[in-house]
C-alpha cells in the first residue's frame, strides 16, 4: 500500500487536549480558540463560550479533494462531559463525521465513544458509523507500581457495546485506506529505534481471570496520514506509545515517494519518557518536517525542548479549539 491519494487540503480541529491557549499567537495555518471563535460571531468574552482541557485527546480530521470532502474522528477523549462541552461551543456538526478510528485502547481517548457515535448518528440520519480498531485494543489494561502491585485502568468501550450502538466495527491489524482513498490507517508499527521501549510499566491482562503480563510494547496503536498536494504527508500520532521517531520512520517507509511534511498529537515524552528526550529530538531533526503540533502526553519538558530545537517556524503546539491546515 504504497500509494495515497492526494488531497488538496486537509483541516485538522483539536476537539479534546490536555490544554486551552486562546490567547498565543499562531502561525498562519494554525487558528486559536478565541481567534475561531471570533471569526464565527463571538461578540462577547464569557464563561458561556470557554472550552475545556482534559487528559485525553480528540480531533476532527476533514479532507478535501476538488468537490469531494471527507471527515474522519480521530479519538474521543476521556469523558463525555468535556467532549460534549468543546463540542457544542466549537459548533461542530458531528453529523458530517463518516468514519470514526480509536488510535488504541487506553480510556483517555475512549472514554467518550458512546457519546460520539450517539451526536453522530443524531446528526446523519441514524446510519451506522464505520468504526476502525485494532484487535488488542479492548484488552484489560494497567499500570506496574514501584511495589510490584498493578492499578487498574478504565476498559475501552467493548465491540459490543460500540456496535449496539450504530458502529460498523472494523477490527484489523493491517493498514487501511478510508474513504476515497484519501486517508490511511497504518497497520502495527515496527519498533526500530534503540531508545524507544513503549510505557514502561505498562500491563495488561486479556480476560478478568487471567494474569496480568507486560504490554510495553502496545502494538494495538496505529497513527494515521493524509497525504496533502505540493506538501506531504501530514501524520496523527494520538500518543506515540511506539515512539514518535518509530511513527515517522514508519509513515516514510510506507510512502517512500512521499515526504512528511508535518506530525500532529501526543509524543508521549512526559514521566518515565522524560530520558529520551535528548535523543527524540535529535532524530526528529532529520525527517524535515515542516510543522510540530505537540500535545496531550508530550510533556512541558519536551515541550520546551522542541521550542528551542525547532522554534516557531516548526513548533505549533496543540490545544483545545485549535484549528490546523494544510
Amino acid at each position: 500500500m504504497t500509494d495515497l491519494a492526494e488531497a488538496d487540503r486537509v483541516d485538522i480541529h483539536i476537539l479534546v487536549d490536555n490544554a486551552v491557549d486562546g490567547l498565543s499567537s499562531t502561525p498562519l495555518n494554525v487558528e486559536g480558540e478565541w481567534a475561531f471563535a471570533t471569526r464565527r460571531g463571538l461578540r462577547a468574552s464569557s464563561d458561556r463560550c470557554l472550552c475545556c482541557g482534559v487528559h485525553g485527546l480528540s480531533c476532527l480530521v476533514t479532507v478535501r479533494k476538488g468537490d469531494v470532502i471527507h471527515t474522519l474522528l480521530f479519538d474521543s477523549g476521556p469523558e463525555e462531559y468535556a467532549f460534549e462541552r468543546n463540542t457544542a461551543r466549537l459548533g461542530v456538526d458531528l453529523g458530517r463525521v463518516e468514519g470514526i478510528v480509536l488510535s488504541h485502547g487506553h480510556w483517555d481517548h475512549a472514554g467518550a465513544m458512546k457519546l460520539a457515535l450517539q451526536r453522530i448518528r443524531a446528526g446523519n440520519g441514524g446510519r451506522a458509523v464505520p468504526f476502525h480498531v485494532h484487535p488488542g485494543m479492548f484488552h484489560q489494561r494497567g499500570m506496574k507500581l514501584p511495589d510490584g502491585s498493578v492499578r487498574q485502568m478504565d476498559d475501552v468501550p467493548s465491540a459490543d457495546e460500540l456496535g449496539g450502538l450504530g458502529a460498523e466495527i472494523v477490527s484489523t491489524t493491517h493498514p487501511q485506506r478510508l474513504l476515497d482513498g484519501l486517508f490511511h490507517v497504518s497497520g502495527e508499527i515496527p519498533r526500530v529505534t534503540p531508545f524507544e521501549r513503549g510505557l514502561p510499566g505498562q500491563m495488561r491482562r486479556t480476560a478478568p481471570d487471567a494474569p496480568w503480563e507486560s504490554d510495553e510494547l502496545l502494538m494495538d496503536e496505529r497513527w494515521i496520514a493524509v497525504n496533502v498536494k505540493g506538501k506531504g504527508l501530514v501524520v496523527l500520532s494520538a500518543c506515540s506509545h511506539a515512539g514518535i521517531v518509530n511513527v515517522l520512520h514508519h509513515a516514510r517507509a510506507s510512502f517512500p515517494d512521499v515526504p512528511l511534511h508535518a506530525v500532529l498529537g501526543g509524543l508521549h515524552l512526559s514521566g518515565t519518557n522524560e530520558k529520551i528526550i535528548p535523543e527524540t529530538i535529535d532524530a526528529l531533526k532529520g525527517f524535515g518536517l515542516a510543522r510540530i503540533g505537540a500535545g496531550h502526553c508530550t510533556g512541558w519538558r519536551a515541550m520546551a525542548a522542541l521550542g528551542q530545537a525547532f522554534g516557531d517556524e516548526v513548533l505549533a503546539p496543540s490545544a483545545v479549539g485549535k484549528r490546523y491546515w494544510f
